[in-house]
């Protein structure tokens, strides 16, 4: 086989084993929720854990991004942009519960 065939493959694993890990990984979300598997003031932990491994997966399976050297532009790129998103939706919650409080 040739070095194309071959990137093609673990290409296609990699998008296999991603597409089967965010299924059940968003599986795992619902199933929590819904048959509440945990008791209520555990369920928003193990939903934002398991979103947050399901990000890492679509990190590394679809994005292809890894710890390599070569890599590391690209991971510090988007671990910047997660901050400024964080930033950003807390401050609007911030600002939505000021304002929810200043009307009550």
């Amino acid at each position: 086989m040739s070095k194309a065939q071959d990137s093609k493959r673990s290409a296609i694993r990699s998008y296999a084993v991603g597409y089967g890990l965010a299924l059940v990984l968003t599986g795992l979300a619902f199933a929590t929720v819904h048959w509440r598997l945990f008791d209520r003031g555990a369920i928003w932990p193990v939903v934002l854990a398991l979103g947050l491994v399901q990000g890492l997966v679509h990190f590394r399976c679809f994005l292809h991004i890894s710890l390599r050297r070569s890599a590391r532009d690209d991971l510090l790129l988007i671990l910047f942009t997660t901050l400024i998103i964080i930033l950003m939706a807390s401050g609007t919650l911030v600002i939505l519960r000021n304002l929810h409080m200043r009307m009550m």
